[in-house]
């Protein structure tokens, strides 16, 4: 029963990610494309899985334990505050203080995750913003 639960949520979440992208306002200078194209695309994905979830579920789903549903919640709350604080601190500093904690929470030394955490920040940054020329949200440092 949870997993049709799960689908249907899915579904509603799909429904609802789909009407978003449909009220997006285009520009008469935006490309062939335009904006409602890549989250309609991801609304699609997320309508058919989660109609195969709710059509077809596990006879038995195994869930995880209690520990490990904290530990999933606590990954959502880290996500979350990397969306809020964004803007604030800047692609860099967010996305370093992000991947550090979500590298050292799948079980990576606290020295090491940090170590990943900057350098995924800093190259995703180079990639992004100096490669592809992508704007991305400034921090304090100006980068």
């Amino acid at each position: 029963m949870s997993d049709r639960i799960f689908g249907v949520i899915g579904l509603l979440l799909a429904i609802g990610f789909a009407w978003a992208a449909l009220i997006i306002e285009e520009s008469f200078l935006s490309d062939s494309v335009g904006p409602k194209a890549f989250p309609l695309i991801i609304a699609t994905v997320l309508g058919i899985s989660s109609l195969v979830i709710a059509l077809k579920p596990d006879a038995e789903p195994a869930w995880p334990p209690l520990m490990r549903l904290v530990e999933i919640g606590a990954a959502v709350v880290a996500l979350m505050l990397y969306a809020s604080v964004l803007p604030s601190f800047g692609f860099v500093i967010s996305t370093a203080l992000a991947a550090s904690y979500l590298t050292w929470r799948l079980g990576t030394a606290p020295l090491q995750a940090v170590l990943v955490g900057v350098l995924t920040s800093v190259g995703i940054y180079v990639v992004f913003h100096l490669v592809l020329g992508l704007s991305l949200a400034k921090g304090p440092l100006g980068f």
